[in-house]
């Protein structure tokens, strides 16, 4: 049976090779995994059962239900400053993971290029190869795994067609702030840029407001903003997010979503309203722990003598790896400590030298896990 060129030419995710390798062992700490190690809030997921027990397991709209809609709406106008029309300006799918596939495939044709910042997640450039676009990496580890404008020039992407990114990021923790991301926003005006933003992250950052380029000039027209319940509310199971832009653009990500999957989960779907309305304060002791991790993670590595810049935001921090060969220092560490991290180099060439380290992980654990790093170094 013959397999398609764009998949043939796009690798198996180098994140499943470590945790296949890691499942065959015992005694393994995971610091690689993108997953909160809380239970989603509990009012959610009483939600969820209600709505079971009541027998709520029909499809919804195409969309999503209208009242999660009018929610998120609401939602993301009082946190974050962005206005959208629930009827028109907002889909929920399943997971950002779909939203980011169908923008890509309802925005960009075979032949585009996006410009992505390297490192970053490790779906955008394969999504971006199976909507038949090329990925475009452009560095970021000269300016603290921030974009640019320089590197955006240097990369070439003022021929580019789009420009995709996550702030705050995966894999580094790295976040831009306002006046960072206001001479990106006038670049990609200037070249007339199409801008995906995934802001799956924005509730988890430290000491810093988050900021949507969406709400800079000229770019709400111009961008569409992704986000859901995985992270912030540790629901990554449920698969739900959302995204929001211009009528013209969520129509069409519509089309493709209505073919390809009808609808996002309707349990999640409820699970998911009564988070946005009543569990802040769950995600706020989340938070709060999770910058308690934050810290100890950086002090750790600051004693043990691994250089690792201040992540601001998500839940990862990106040392560099003494001897600078990312993949054998991971090896090493599982095999010979059974501390599970990801070579930065996953994430793209400019993540060669780092190691991609989760602390979205108990606090004992932790405290164990930099143990054994430091024992591998040693």
């Amino acid at each position: 049976m013959k397999i398609s060129e764009r998949v043939r030419k796009v690798p198996p995710s180098g994140i499943r090779r470590f945790f296949e390798l890691a499942e065959e062992m015992d005694d393994v700490i995971s610091l690689g995994v993108g997953e909160p190690d809380f239970s989603a809030p509990w009012g959610a997921r009483e939600a969820a059962i209600a709505s079971l027990e009541r027998g709520k397991t029909s499809y919804t709209a195409n969309r999503g239900k209208r009242e999660l809609r009018e929610g998120i709406a609401e939602h993301v106008d009082e946190r974050y400053g962005l206005t959208y029309d629930p009827d028109d300006e907002i889909i929920v799918t399943t997971g950002v993971s779909e939203g980011v596939d169908v923008a890509l495939r309802a925005l960009v044709d075979p032949g585009d290029t996006v410009a992505v910042p390297d490192p970053s997640y490790v779906s955008y450039g394969p999504g971006i190869t199976f909507a038949g676009a090329d990925p475009l990496p452009v560095k970021t580890s000269d300016h603290g795994f921030k974009l640019t404008v320089e590197e955006l020039q240097r990369a070439g992407a003022q021929h580019a067609d789009a420009m995709l990114f996550c702030y705050p990021n995966n894999p580094t923790g790295a976040i831009m702030t306002e006046s960072e991301l206001e001479p990106i926003a006038e670049f990609a005006r200037e070249h007339d840029l199409t801008v995906l933003s995934d802001e799956i992250y924005a509730d988890l950052t430290y000491g810093r407001e988050h900021t949507s380029i969406a709400t800079l000039p000229g770019m709400r027209e111009r961008t569409i903003v992704f986000n859901g319940f995985s992270k912030a509310y540790a629901m990554t199971g449920l698969r739900l997010g959302y995204a929001m832009g211009p009528a013209k653009a969520i129509e069409a990500m519509n089309r493709i979503h209505q073919y390809a999957m009808l609808s996002a989960p309707t349990t999640a779907q409820n699970a998911a309203l009564e988070a946005l309305e009543n569990c802040d304060d769950d995600v706020r002791e989340m938070v709060t722990q999770y910058n308690r991790r934050r810290n100890f993670v950086l002090s750790r590595f600051e004693e043990i003598g691994i250089d690792c810049f201040e992540a601001e935001g998500a839940f990862y921090v990106f040392p560099e790896v003494p001897g600078g060969d990312a993949e054998a220092f991971a090896e090493g560490l599982l095999e010979e400590q059974q501390v599970a991290a990801v070579p930065g180099d996953v994430f793209g060439e400019d993540g060669e030298g780092h190691l991609r380290v989760s602390y979205a992980t108990g606090l004992d654990d932790l405290k164990e896990a930099m143990r054994r790093i430091e024992s591998y170094i040693d």
